[in-house]
């Protein structure tokens, strides 16, 4: 299921994200040499419709065969879903969700996994980055899985803000956590040009890294958060939107700019939107350890959802089918800095 090639296919990197399926056969690792042997791992497209990363991977590239200059590093690229990103989807529906697969499993996907894991651990890899986008309305962050000097030294490269997570652990970045410092950087919407040249100005800065490891911290310059809980909807939960003019039947309708409580500290009370009659709760939050905590944090007073907590949520979305195939969001805590290397 993996290809793993040693060279840029004529015409690749004019190609865009929805096109890659013409010349890749599948989930492609691309390996590049650069001046510093140890290769920096920068993963694009693990979900279809975030190609953001791979614009700017894509970009990043053409100007160095432009000027026909050698990667400061050598470079170890995978380009994951080219089916899904044929369609503009995270996945299809008969696949699994390429940022899930990341611990034992028997499908093709987990033994691709495993196979990229083997490959990358033989080359001695440097830092692993991966790169996506998100439909809610976010800042553009960086998350880490290990709070070791060195992983967030390569956080912040990218920005102040930095999320810890140790839930789901299924993804790419605990993965490489084993190998190597790594991080997953959220740049944004799909189409934003910010967020594009971000993720470019990053992958070039890393790569021009000599050594992490004596790479000087800002500590101070840093915002780390801790995710406490994700929040999903019951898949027998019918959802829908304030704002929306149809005439659905659903369970919840979710204040209109639900989104706008990206990275905001909600004090108590806050109004997550209203039920159609029902006191039950139509989400579901559970922590790190897989408890059910959702009465810690919702309740449900005069057909209202309301926090009972202050919190902070990250990755709220208005898109329904983000929603159902990850989370409605994840809520998080500000953590304290480790107080030296």
């Amino acid at each position: 299921m993996l290809n793993i090639i040693d060279s840029i296919p004529d015409g690749l990197l004019q190609l865009e994200a929805a096109q890659l399926h013409t010349l890749l056969p599948g989930p492609t690792l691309i390996h590049l040499p650069g001046r510093a042997r140890a290769p920096l791992f920068v993963s694009v497209l693990l979900h279809g419709n975030e190609t953001g990363g791979w614009i700017a991977v894509r970009d990043m590239l053409q100007s160095f065969q432009d000027a026909d200059k050698e990667l400061p590093r050598a470079l170890s690229l995978f380009i994951g879903n080219v089916f899904a990103a044929r369609e503009g989807r995270r996945r299809l529906m008969d696949q699994l969700d390429y940022n899930r697969i990341w611990t034992p499993g028997d499908s093709p996907e987990h033994f691709m996994a495993r196979q990229l894991l083997d490959e990358m651990r033989g080359r001695g890899v440097f830092a692993a980055i991966d790169l996506h986008n998100n439909t809610g309305h976010n800042p553009h962050y960086a998350c880490i899985n290990d709070l070791r000097a060195e992983f967030l030294r390569l956080a912040r490269v990218f920005g102040r803000t930095v999320v810890y997570f140790r839930k789901p652990d299924s993804v790419l970045s605990m993965a490489f956590a084993e190998l190597c410092p790594t991080t997953t950087v959220e740049c944004g919407r799909v189409g934003e040009s910010a967020g594009i040249t971000h993720a470019r100005e990053f992958v070039q800065s890393v790569l021009n890294l000599s050594d992490l490891s004596t790479e000087p911290t800002a500590y101070a310059d840093v915002d780390l958060y801790h995710t406490v809980a994700i929040v999903k909807i019951p898949a027998n939960v019918r959802i829908g939107f304030e704002n929306e003019v149809e005439n659905r039947a659903v369970d919840v309708r979710f204040v209109a700019d639900l989104d706008h409580y990206n990275f905001k500290e909600l004090p108590a009370n806050t109004d997550w939107g209203s039920t159609s009659g029902s006191q039950h709760l139509p989400v579901t939050a559970r922590n790190e350890a897989g408890l059910d905590v959702t009465e810690k944090f919702f309740a449900c007073r005069d057909n209202r959802i309301r926090t009972k907590l202050p919190v902070m949520p990250a990755m709220l979305t208005l898109d329904r089918r983000i929603i159902r195939q990850d989370c409605l969001c994840y809520l998080m805590e500000r953590y304290p800095l480790p107080e030296r290397n």
